[in-house]
């Protein structure tokens, strides 16, 4: 209920600014925001060769029709005059995503269809782990920690391996191999819903510990700043790593204290002391390695670990083979029918998905976020906090809707601040502590048809806002 009224007041909200707009002459056309892609440059008017200073003027007498003209003027050095028969088109500013119509075809082609592809490869894994009894046995391991955080869930349940292993991929920043882990959790969880409407408690728990992105090797965001030259590419993983960490801490108690969690339990105090030892203690290691180290071990612990939980998934199936037997069925034929299975879950998400990043893109092209952004960036300034750090709040502020659109204000804050800037350290800091909040809503409950999702939206939020605020001080901190 909370998601849908909110989907809808940022549709209509951005729907009446665009109109607004062209009609008190703000905005010259509202094209950009149905047909535009990013990156393109914004038509702002249209004039007579004539209306034109004398230096353009001359310049475009000069051009053949169609011939683009870069304005040299140091105060407008992005803007290009456009010759057209007796007119001339001004553009300038470049816009910053797709509009409606590019962000439906590329959600289909970009999005859905690799993530398609993810979920048909990793649900048939998980298909070969619960035949071969791997998932079993993970289950019944976890089980005395597990049913102390979703004590609804019952003991040695299916969803307690799904949910480690969702956990385990995202502590390690593989986001490919997370989301099929997180929705075939989400699907088992709902097996066990009585209200198959309305989000359960360990529904919402899982969620929100998931959403609150604890992530050990921040493998993208290394490479994002690697690419732009940056000293240390891997001088902000402590701080991710601290500020993801409390984000995860502060969901797990909003939601413990909402459902009522023993938080004395001695499982959870162990399982707990054990997760900061086995932090500091990687932290330690890696501050031990020189550049060349550190850049060699965060490319390829990840994948090294991905690649042995496949491994380890293939043989333990081929020394289980007899199982398969017993069920009629292959090691091969039991991929193939988890890896439908996943292809469906693709299917079924994709509505959700089109409708919460279509409702983002007219939101960002109509001009209001940018607004809303600057007017927060001002408020934070009159109140005393330095222009590196709301220079880096677009990345906070865009986070929750849009991976890729807070990764664009990512490396355009690396381009125009310079890697090793305040800004950009920061922005990098804020773009790994989280996830992308509607987008996380509307792919998990979308995939279990859930309406009601209950305190979810309102504690990932919170939590969201927990992480930006640790990430300044722990940014202001180290650096």
């Amino acid at each position: 209920m909370v998601l849908s009224r909110f989907w809808l007041v940022i549709f209509i909200s951005a729907i009446v600014f665009v109109v607004f707009s062209l009609f008190s002459g703000d905005s010259y056309t509202i094209d950009h925001v149905l047909n535009g892609k990013k990156d393109d440059p914004i038509l702002i008017s249209e004039k007579f060769a004539e209306q034109l200073p004398a230096y353009i003027k001359d310049s475009i007498k000069k051009a053949p029709e169609q011939t683009m003209i870069i304005n040299r003027d140091t105060l407008n050095a992005d803007t290009t005059y456009v010759y057209k028969n007796k007119t001339v088109k001004i553009y300038s500013g470049v816009q910053k995503s797709d509009g409606l119509l590019p962000t439906c075809k590329s959600t289909l082609l970009e999005l859905i269809l690799p993530l398609m592809a993810y979920l048909a490869f990793f649900c048939g894994l998980m298909e070969l782990l619960i035949i071969s009894g791997a998932s079993g046995k993970l289950a019944k391991a976890l089980s005395p920690v597990f049913v102390k955080v979703f004590p609804s869930i019952p003991k040695d349940h299916p969803s307690i391996s799904y949910m480690t292993l969702n956990f385990a991929a995202n502590f390690l920043g593989l986001d490919s191999a997370a989301t099929p882990f997180g929705l075939k959790a989400m699907e088992s969880l709902q097996e066990i819903n009585p209200d198959k409407d309305k989000a359960s408690d360990a529904q919402i728990m899982f969620l929100c510990l998931h959403a609150s992105g604890l992530t050990l090797i921040a493998t993208s965001i290394i490479g994002y700043r690697a690419a732009a030259n940056a000293s240390n590419p891997a001088d902000v993983m402590l701080p991710c790593i601290i500020t993801s960490f409390i984000g995860t801490i502060a969901a797990f108690l909003i939601v413990g204290i909402k459902q009522k969690i023993n938080f004395k339990s001695a499982s959870l105090v162990i399982v707990l002391i054990t997760l900061i030892a086995a932090i500091v203690g990687l932290l330690m290691y890696v501050n031990h390695l020189d550049l060349i180290g550190k850049n060699y071990f965060t490319s390829n612990l990840s994948a090294l670990i991905l690649i042995g939980i496949i491994a380890f998934t293939l043989i333990f199936s081929f020394i289980h083979e007899k199982k398969f037997t017993e069920a009629s069925t292959t090691v091969f034929e039991s991929f193939v029918v988890g890896a439908n299975n996943g292809v469906k879950t693709g299917v079924t998400i994709f509505p959700y998905v089109l409708g919460m990043l279509v409702a983002i893109s007219l939101f960002r092209n109509s001009g209001l976020f940018e607004i809303i952004s600057n007017w927060i960036a001002l408020i934070f300034s009159n109140m005393g906090v330095s222009k590196e750090i709301t220079n880096a709040l677009p990345v906070a502020l865009l986070r929750p809707f849009s991976s890729a659109g807070s990764r664009g204000f990512l490396i355009d804050s690396m381009n125009t601040f310079g890697a090793d800037s305040l800004t950009a350290r920061l922005s990098s800091i804020f773009q790994c502590s989280a996830e992308s909040t509607f987008y996380v809503i509307a792919v998990y409950f979308g995939s279990v048809n859930i309406k009601n999702t209950r305190y979810a939206l309102g504690t990932m939020l919170i939590v969201d806002l927990i992480c930006v605020i640790t990430a300044i001080f722990v940014a202001t901190w180290f650096f």
